[in-house]
């Protein structure tokens, strides 16, 4: 009887965890409903402030952060801004998800090391299939 078939569990088992900062409560509850039904995926924290996002940031870890950017104190640019140079989120998958789909406000996602940019009013099922796809390729990253 092989006993190591447990032991083969690493740490690619752990789903991936989410922060997500938007102010709009039906909006938020709408991206966590369907983020809760990606399996592999966790929402680990959301926030609707720039200043409750930096906070929890710092204390929580996470893979993937999306951020609007009008919220109800501050806005998600600053909230990039501040974690451009951050080594801690080098690795973070940065993803805007926003009204304002200006390319003004893309490129400077982009500036701020953002890796996706979805418009919240018609773009929501191709950010829910990034999020799918990300899970399905994810490698073992030794997360803990």
């Amino acid at each position: 009887m092989n006993d190591t078939i447990n032991n083969d569990k690493t740490h690619c088992d752990l789903p991936l965890r989410v922060f997500l900062v938007e102010d709009s409560e039906e909006i938020r509850e709408l991206m966590v409903e369907n983020m809760e039904m990606i399996e592999g995926l966790k929402v680990t924290g959301v926030a609707e402030s720039e200043e409750e996002a930096l906070a929890q940031i710092q204390a929580m870890p996470f893979d993937i952060l999306i951020v609007d950017i009008q919220l109800k104190k501050g806005n998600g640019i600053n909230l990039l801004r501040n974690i451009a140079d951050d080594k801690k989120f080098s690795d973070t998958l940065k993803i805007i998800c926003s009204n304002n789909a200006s390319e003004v406000f893309r490129r400077v996602g982009r500036q701020y090391g953002v890796n996706h940019f979805y418009d919240k009013t018609s773009e929501f099922p191709q950010l829910f299939a990034l999020l799918q796809e990300t899970v399905s390729r994810q490698e073992c990253r030794g997360r803990a």
